[in-house]
């Protein structure tokens, strides 16, 4: 056994202390020869498998139309985890086990054919491997193959257990629609098959360790609640950068663009988690309560907003670390005079009594100078100071930053007297590094959301009503976009965006925090 392999195991033990475990259950992936299955799903199973938190009872069930033997499906999958996994180099027992929980079923995914052999596999699991007529079916297609699955589930008696008191469940990935047109319709399409207990809206950034980090920070300490409201928080900044462009996904992209991509659902839910009101427990309803108030209290832009508040913009040509990158327009399968934004800006509001009056400034890009993922919360000066202008001409408001992605931590900035014979205050910064702290691996977030959706825990998933309430906010800004018919302004690649981006802040006198 490898060092890192007994970090890993070692990782999940004390985390859990042996109690999270999941029961004998059916992994059923729908769209199984796709690279999510084998970037993510099945690494971050066999990391679940190789902690010991899956059960020997357990199979795994690719489901696509390619056909494939069982052997074949296992070896590709072996290629993939040796990739991806965190626990790599695989640990060829652990392997072993795992991959012979492994099978492959072909079929085409609108035929209701393939649902009633599906259904006779899963009944012969249950007896070979124990699995006790538990299901979990995960969809890792397109968005335009829900429908069709959902219903075809449903017709075959698919979306209950295969035996009395067991469980089904369905895990629906992202995008929840691309307007609140079509979320509401794949919802009610979602409760025609399934009861909302049984689904589970996955957003792969709700699972992150520091995202989750934001809920222990704000709720285990006393020290920070009474000062996490307007009356001391000047603005929040909330800003997710990729130095990445499309990576050859132009033709989704030119569907949903850097808004719908991630702002409506992933930045709309690290807002939630910051502006929520303390939940009475840490139960999936009483969290979700919350989050889903703060997406319900945002203030709807009027089309006029729209084109103060809101900055959308495109990369060009340019420099990332060192080397030449092409114009968006010149990627694969992006129209030549392409008005899809990669990246957009805006200002709002939560209409609620914690954060009245207080601006929260959203920034997503492609092509930036650096991956960057992190809450910055600055507070209002000092109401009085005591110190002559000279004193404190190198003091900033203090500043606290949750670094999501990379350099895992928190920053808290403060000032300090600067050592001297004379009263001299400048800032000062105290850091928090994941990494030194607990000289552990974090887990992946795909393996902390599919042991949760193993365990039957909702609190990391988007509520109906939470994917209803972000749209209709999003919708605002999206139609006053369409109205106007502006291009987006262009940035070079390896720019912080847009110039009006820049005067977004400006007009309140603000400013983007730089790293």
């Amino acid at each position: 056994m490898t060092e890192g392999t007994e970090d890993l195991q070692n990782l999940f033990r004390a985390g859990t202390g042996g109690q999270r475990i999941s029961p004998p259950c059916a992994v059923v992936i729908f769209g199984a020869s796709g690279d999510l299955t084998s970037r993510k799903l099945v690494p971050a199973l066999y990391d679940l498998s190789l902690a010991g938190l899956l059960p020997a009872e357990l199979a795994v069930v690719g489901v696509a139309r390619r056909p494939l033997r069982d052997a074949e499906f296992r070896d590709r999958l072996r290629d993939a985890a040796e990739r991806h996994s965190r626990g790599a180099p695989l640990n060829p027992r652990t392997w072993e086990s795992f991959a012979s929980s492994i099978t492959y079923f072909s079929g085409d995914l609108a035929d209701p054919a393939t649902y009633q052999g599906l259904k006779r596999r899963l009944e012969e699991i249950d007896t070979q491997r124990g699995t006790a007529g538990n299901r979990l079916y995960y969809l890792a297609t397109p968005p335009s193959f829900f429908p069709v699955i959902v219903h075809r589930l449903g017709e075959a008696g698919l979306n209950v257990g295969g035996q009395p008191g067991a469980f089904a469940r369905i895990v629906v990935e992202k995008p929840f629609g691309r307007d609140l047109a079509s979320a509401r319709e794949l919802n009610r399409q979602l409760w025609e098959a399934f009861g909302e207990e049984q689904i589970f809206r996955i957003d792969h950034y709700l699972g992150k360790e520091t995202v989750q980090n934001i809920l222990a920070f704000r709720f285990a300490n006393r020290l920070w609640e009474p000062v996490w409201n307007s009356e001391h928080v000047d603005h929040v900044q909330i800003t997710v950068a990729e130095s990445i462009g499309i990576e050859g996904r132009g033709a989704y992209y030119e569907e949903a663009g850097a808004f719908r991509d991630v702002i409506e659902n992933h930045m709309l839910q690290l807002l939630a988690l910051v502006a929520m009101e303390p939940p009475i427990n840490f139960s999936a309803d009483a969290v979700r309560d919350e989050t889903g108030k703060v997406l319900k209290a945002l203030r709807p832009l009027s089309p006029s907003e729209v084109g103060e508040w809101t900055v959308r913009g495109q990369y060009e040509a340019g420099w990332i670390d060192g080397r030449p990158v092409p114009a968006y327009r010149s990627e694969p399968n992006v129209s030549p005079d392409s008005t899809t934004e990669t990246f957009a800006a805006l200002r709002l509001f939560i209409d609620n009594w914690r954060w009245a009056g207080t601006p929260f400034y959203l920034r997503h890009g492609k092509r930036m100078p650096a991956r960057l993922t992190e809450v910055a919360i600055q507070f209002k000066p000092a109401p009085h100071m005591p110190f002559s202008g000279h004193d404190t001409a190198a003091l900033e408001p203090n500043l606290l930053v949750l670094r999501i992605q990379p350099d895992e931590g928190i920053t808290l900035r403060f000032g300090a007297k600067v050592p001297g014979m004379a009263m001299r205050i400048r800032s000062v910064n105290m850091d928090f590094l994941y990494g030194s702290s607990f000289l552990t691996p974090s887990p992946e977030a795909y393996e902390r959301l599919l042991l949760d959706c193993l365990l039957g825990d909702h609190t990391l998933f988007t509520r109906a009503d939470a994917v209803e309430a972000s749209w209709r906010f999003s919708m605002s800004i999206l139609e006053g976009w369409r109205s106007t018919h502006e291009p987006p302004h262009p940035y070079p690649a390896g720019t912080w965006g847009p110039a009006p981006a820049e005067a977004l802040l400006e007009r309140d006198n603000r400013r983007w925090r730089r790293r």
